[in-house]
């Protein structure tokens, strides 16, 4: 699917075939593409965790005010950052460039990011709403379809999940194959009331 043929077409789906199951490989394909999302310094700082077990997703389920799609849906992808990978062996994201570039990239990391903890939180909620959008278009090119959702206990759901300290949760994304339609866009603001030339 043209790139512009999934934005226009992407649509945020509520219900989802439950007997629908993806195959490894489309699986892999896709977080392979989510991957490729941008993120600061290359830090790569966003993780995904796949809810696969059945009993878990029925849990989640449950702290997202009981929304069907968390286990109707193929794939539940709970998205989170470390918002310490800023430090943690940061020379492994630029291994691959010249030593000069490594130096400086590593410096640079350290600098902007140390005793900075704002800075560190605001980045990985910038990652992984790049790699959601990711997700969903990739997605749609695949042939399937796609919900991101904020709507469940964030406590909750980081202690069914094990969340480390030094992570956060930002959303989930599903996935899987509508079993009708999502509803047509209500409305878009026109452009002029969104687009702001120089200064507010």
């Amino acid at each position: 699917m043209d790139i512009i043929d999934a934005i226009n077409n992407r649509r945020s789906v509520k219900h989802f075939d439950p007997d629908h199951k993806m195959e490894q490989v489309e699986i892999d394909k896709l977080l392979q593409l989510a991957k490729l999302s941008p993120t600061a310094f290359n830090q790569q700082n966003y993780r995904f965790v796949l809810a696969e077990d059945p009993a878990l997703r029925r849990s989640i389920r449950e702290a997202a005010s009981d929304q069907a799609q968390v286990t109707d849906a193929s794939l539940l992808i709970v998205l989170c950052a470390d918002y310490k990978a800023w430090k943690k062996n940061p020379a492994r994201y630029w291994a691959n460039a010249p030593t000069e570039v490594q130096e400086y990239m590593l410096s640079s990391i350290d600098a902007y990011y140390r005793n900075r903890d704002h800075y560190q939180r605001d980045e990985a909620m910038r990652s992984c709403g790049m790699a959601a959008q990711t997700i969903m278009l990739a997605a749609l090119s695949m042939g399937y379809d796609t919900c991101p959702m904020d709507g469940f206990d964030f406590d909750a759901v980081a202690g069914l999940i094990n969340l480390p300290e030094d992570h956060v949760i930002t959303m989930f994304v599903v996935v899987g194959k509508a079993l009708t339609p999502a509803r047509a866009r209500p409305s878009q603001l026109p452009l002029n009331d969104i687009v702001i030339h120089n200064h507010f």
